[in-house]
This record gives structure tokens, C-alpha cells and sequence, in this order.
């Protein structure tokens, strides 16, 4: 750990809604680049000449670069600064996009989504250490309001972008559009942002960076060969187990090392507990959320890839809700209530989704979907903040390393539930994965939003007044007999 705690920049303190839309424009632009990539990938494999299903690695070759260099981002922002990495990694996402754009094969342009997710490992966690170390306390709710809305947009607005793009463009426009984001992004981010570093980020942990990329990267490699279908089922559970093999050794290897690269200790502050356990089950259905809506709409209720964009994009809606009214709601019931409460409406909407059918009125949908998007961003918001109310500044850096590498685990695995269930539900029934019908959908949604409802019982063991400095709410207390 960083031996010095590291204040609050005035300078940016005040400006904290800026530095939290800088820092959403980077999570915008790298949730975007995943689900438009994934509507453009059958229009690259005709150029490629391979089959579609070849085209996943693209996807699992940027997860695993995630999965290896996520946990080394804190030590790396201690090392050079903060601000300094999170627009160094900027540059390197747009580098990795414009590579992408100029690929004629498929190898190459696994290359270059190695490179993006080099960038996109520094991005994510960095992004999020920015903001502790730039914004105080009593802002921090309303800053992460403003930085999670834009998260939660992307996957919602890349397939409309994306169905644009490969029917009247080219899949090329997939990655051209990150390079003007990101030009903005580093100059805003050199314009606002001050730099924070560690003034002792002590020696880089090489043993743990192994093992603990070995780990990730099997377990990421695995869970989305399973999801996706598109190898051995023998290999993808062998490397699972292999990524299981290597999580414990790290777990042994972590409790013998100073500064280890992800610091499992994090884990008995209870509040940092509560939101990793907890909002884990919570992403089960976030991370599954994008994926079934427009695949229900479309294989379910027969509507095209731009109706079916249109319709999810109404969750954005309820999104942007949120961000007026988090602080508000936080301040008069507090982080405890809130997130129980929320947790089960949020939890009880997603099953509700599950039940739509075509013949329901286009309003009712948009209806439930925005409630939806609104209860799941406030959720979200209020985990992301809660997590490091009880935390010093010096430990900023590698919670925040810990929780992303949680967080992508977990939304891979949400991907990996609704698949499951979806097999498993047209198994049963003996069809195919070609016959897919509304049913398998309410199954579905309804396994992760128990998944969803599961996390009140980490939220629940959270104290009353927690996070109070960041809500302002304070708890009533008992009338004395």
C-alpha cells in the first residue's frame, strides 16, 4: 500500500462534474466499442473470409487482455499518476481502435484488440481512481451519478449504432468513431484533471501479476467459450478449472506479500464487502440485461436489429432519471435502505421483463424498461460509491484494481448464466438453439434477477449509517425507554 494518503485536488474538487463526465466519456466510448462490435462482426467475417463463429475470438482475445492487466492498474496510476495513465490509456484504446479499422485478417485483428484491451484495463479502474482522488466526499455520490449514466448507455446505444454503421457505412466505422472520443477525452482530461500519485507505490508484485492473469484469463477464456458455444465444452471447463488452480494460488501467494497486486484484505471492511458481494449478484443481471433484450426482441418477437435497438435504448431513459435524483434519495433513506429496497423493485422489473410478448403494447414496454434502467443505475451508483466510504486514500488505488477485476469477472458470468438457462430451457423442450420462443426468455430473465434479489442479504448487513459523509443522511435514532 501507498505509505501517504493522497489528498483531494481543490482545484478539481470543484469541478467534480466535469471530471466525472471526462471519466464517463472513456467508459462510454469503451461500452459502445463492445456492442457495436458485436453487431459488425458478421460483416467482418465476409470480409475476412472465416466463419462467424471464428469471429468470437475478437471478443474473448479483449476480455482476456482485461482479465490479465486490470489487476496491475493501480500500482501503474501510484507509479506515474493517476491522470497521466488514464489519458496514456486513452491514447492506446484509440491506437488499438485505428489498428482494428486497418486489419485485413483475422489474426491481425486479434493483435489489435490486445492492444484496445490493454487500454481498456487502464481505463476502466484508473478512470474510477481519478475520481476518488479528485472529488470529496460529500460530492462523490452525485459524481458517480454523472460518470455511471454514460456506462449503462453504451451497451443500450451500440446496436442502434452499430446496425447503422454496418448497413449504410462499413464495419470499419465500428472503430474510427473511438478516435475522435478519445482525442477529446485527453485534452479534457489534461485541461481539468490534476495529477495524483502515490509518493511510495513500493516494488511491483511480478509473482502475483502472473497468477493472478493466469487465473482471470483461463476463468474469462472458459466462461465465454461455455457462453458462446463455440468450442470444446472439455477445454472450456478445463480452463476453468485451470483459472480456479491459479485463483488459489494467488490467495496464498497474496497472504505473504506486502503489496500484493489485487489485496484480498479489502474484503473485511465490511461496506467494501457488502458492495462486492452484493453488487456482484447485482451485475449477474446487469451484465445479462444487454444481451437478452435484443436477442429476445429479435429471435422472440421477430423484430428487426434497428426496431429491437430502438426498444432497449427506452432503459437509457430511466438512466438518466437517476442521475437527477440519486443524491436525493440517498440523503433521505440512506445507503442501507436504498440499496435493499431498490435491489428487490430492481430485482422484481428484470423478471417483469421476462414476461413481455409481442402482443404487449409498445408503451407498457417502454414503460417497464425505463423503471428498470432507473432502478438498476441507482444500484449501481450507490455500489460504486458505498465501496469506499470506509476506505483511506491510500488504499484508493488497489480497491479500486480489486473491485473492476471483480466487476469483469462478474458481468461475463451474468452472459454466462442467461446462456445457460437459455440452453438448458430449449433442451428440455427439445429444440434447438435456432428455435428460441418467448418462454426461454422469462426463464431466463427471471434466473438473474434472483441472482439480483440475493445481493439484499449483503446489503442488509451493511450498518445504518453507512456512508453517511457521502449521503448526509443520518439515521434516526431509538427512543429511549
Amino acid at each position: 500500500m501507498a505509505n501517504q494518503s493522497c489528498p483531494a485536488v481543490p482545484g478539481t474538487a470543484r469541478n467534480y462534474r466535469l471530471t466525472a463526465l471526462i471519466i464517463a466519456g472513456a467508459l462510454f466510448m469503451e461500452q459502445l466499442d463492445a456492442t457495436v462490435l458485436t453487431t459488425a462482426l458478421p460483416g467482418m467475417a465476409a470480409d475476412f473470409g472465416v466463419s462467424v463463429l471464428h469471429m468470437s475470438v475478437a471478443l474473448t482475445s479483449y476480455l482476456i487482455a482485461l482479465a490479465v492487466f486490470i489487476p496491475a492498474s493501480g500500482f501503474v496510476a501510484d507509479r506515474f499518476g493517476s491522470r497521466n495513465v488514464f489519458a496514456a490509456a486513452m491514447v492506446l484504446f484509440a491506437l488499438g481502435s485505428a489498428a482494428c479499422a486497418l486489419t485485413t485478417s483475422l489474426p491481425m485483428l486479434v493483435a489489435a484488440r490486445l492492444v484496445q484491451g490493454l487500454g481498456g484495463a487502464m481505463m476502466m479502474p484508473v478512470g474510477r481512481l481519478v475520481l476518488l482522488q479528485s472529488v470529496e466526499k460529500r460530492d462523490f455520490v452525485a459524481a458517480m451519478a454523472w460518470m455511471t449514466v454514460p456506462g449503462l448507455l453504451g451497451p443500450m446505444v451500440g446496436p442502434v449504432v452499430g446496425g447503422f454503421f454496418t448497413t449504410y457505412l462499413s464495419w470499419h466505422w465500428a472503430f474510427y468513431i473511438n478516435l475522435p472520443m478519445a482525442a477529446v477525452g485527453v485534452i479534457a482530461a489534461f485541461s481539468v484533471i490534476e495529477d495524483v500519485r502515490s509518493p511510495a507505490p513500493g516494488r511491483f508484485d511480478g509473482i502475483g501479476f502472473v497468477l493472478s492473469g493466469a487465473a482471470l484469463a483461463s476463468l474469462v477464456f472458459g466462461l465465454e467459450t461455455l457462453s458462446r458455444r463455440t468450442g470444446s465444452d472439455l477445454l472450456a471447463a478445463s480452463l476453468v478449472m485451470a483459472g480456479i488452480g491459479f485463483g488459489i494460488a494467488y490467495a496464498v501467494h497474496a497472504r505473504h506479500h506486502v503489496r500484493p497486486i489485487l489485496d484480498l484484505t479489502l474484503l473485511k471492511v465490511s461496506t467494501y464487502a457488502a458492495s462486492v458481494y452484493g453488487g456482484s449478484l447485482t451485475r449477474i443481471a446487469g451484465g445479462a440485461l444487454p444481451f437478452l433484450l435484443p436477442l429476445m426482441m429479435q429471435t422472440g418477437f421477430g423484430m428487426s436489429a434497428a426496431e429491437s435497438g430502438l426498444i432497449t435504448f427506452a432503459a437509457a431513459g430511466g438512466s438518466f432519471a437517476m442521475k437527477i435524483v440519486a443524491r436525493p434519495i440517498l440523503r433521505r433513506f440512506g445507503f442501507r435502505s436504498t440499496m435493499v429496497w431498490n435491489a428487490v423493485l430492481s430485482a422484481l422489473l428484470i423478471a417483469l421483463i421476462g414476461a413481455f410478448r409481442p402482443g404487449w403494447p409498445l408503451p407498457v414496454l417502454y414503460l417497464v424498461l425505463i423503471a428498470a434502467g432507473f432502478f438498476q443505475s441507482l444500484q449501481f451508483t450507490a455500489c460504486n460509491t458505498v465501496a469506499y466510504t470506509d476506505l483511506p486514500r491510500a488504499r484508493m488505488s488497489a480497491a479500486t484494481s480489486l473491485y473492476t477485476t471483480i466487476q469483469q469477472m462478474v458481468l461475463s458470468l451474468g452472459v454466462c448464466t442467461a446462456t445457460g438457462v437459455l440452453a438448458a430451457a430449449v433442451a428440455l423442450d427439445g429444440r434447438t438453439a435456432e428455435q428460441l420462443v418467448p418462454a426461454d426468455f422469462t426463464a431466463a430473465f427471471v434466473a438473474v434477477a434472483a441472482f439480483a434479489m440475493a445481493g439484499t442479504l449483503f446489503y442488509a448487513r451493511m450498518p445504518a449509517d453507512a456512508g453517511a459523509d457521502m449521503s448526509g443522511h443520518r439515521p434516526k435514532q431509538k427512543r429511549r425507554a
